[in-house]
């Protein structure tokens, strides 16, 4: 920009496509201020133009999204409970932008999502999903639940998957995550994926703007209901979670590289 501030959202509009894109890879796309602002700004602005058919939500560098980022409100002075109420804010503000949108919002992904990363995935209407992508719900392994993100992610993954990556942690790819309802389409190749998008986007844009809106909304009504009713219970949960000794011990673990004390391998 020419003020010399680094722009971490590029927004550019083709065809009635917008394409938001998180570059701020030095931090993997986390959540930081600016690139909340950001981002809200262009879902917002998206919304509102009445050219505008559909939104791209992609990314640079390997990572599509790591979640909150911590450090930027530590660094200002603010206790770990304090960063992680406003990661959480962000958060809920992210999902219900998406959720709230006119306009379908679809992931382009190509790189890891974790943690919040996987809320805004979750909240999307598609996702298409690179062969570089890999997916992991960890932080159960920091004393802490992907709270706010489950009222987007459950409708989404399957009972059993839930089950499982809730509780293990474990990294899973691209394939797995569209077997258990994740995101629309795994694509093997770089090609495939830009042609998994270029496809529904001819599709979007044969849609009138009404059909579009009402369509969306019938597929968001439930997810949206439970947001309304669980959101602020979520994160009041999550932020009871970050105030624990668990998660201090836990998120000093993980800062540390060392393994927590109640790591039994």
């Amino acid at each position: 920009m020419a003020d010399g501030t680094v722009e971490v959202v590029h927004s550019s509009t083709v065809d009635g496509i917008t394409t938001l894109t998180l570059d701020s890879p030095k931090n993997r796309n986390a959540l930081s201020a600016s690139l909340v602002e950001r981002l809200l700004d262009g879902l917002v602005s998206a919304a509102d133009d009445p050219e505008v058919r559909a939104v791209v939500l992609t990314h640079s560098g390997n990572t599509f999204c790591a979640g909150a980022d911590l450090s930027e409100a530590l660094a200002r002075g603010a206790s770990v409970e304090e960063a992680s109420a406003a990661g959480t804010e962000a958060m809920l503000g992210l999902i219900r932008a998406i959720l709230e949108s006119p306009k379908p919002v679809i992931a382009r992904i190509d790189g890891h999502v974790r943690a919040g990363g996987l809320g805004l995935i979750g909240a999307c209407d598609m996702v298409f999903a690179g062969p570089a992508c890999t997916f992991a719900l960890t932080e159960a392994r920091l004393g802490l639940a992907p709270s706010v993100i489950s009222v987007v992610l459950l409708p989404k993954m399957s009972a059993r998957s839930s089950g499982r990556y809730y509780l293990t942690g474990e990294t899973f790819d691209a394939d797995t995550a569209e077997r258990v309802g994740l995101v629309t389409q795994s694509c093997g190749s770089a090609a495939d994926l830009e042609g998994c998008l270029a496809s529904a986007l001819t599709g979007i844009r044969k849609a009138s703007p009404q059909g579009l809106a009402a369509s969306k909304a019938l597929t968001t009504t439930a997810v949206l209901a439970a947001f309304e009713t669980y959101g602020r219970r979520r994160a009041e949960e999550s932020a009871a979670l970050f105030g624990s000794e668990e998660a201090r011990e836990g998120m000093t673990a993980f800062l540390s590289k060392r393994r927590p004390s109640w790591d039994l391998t």
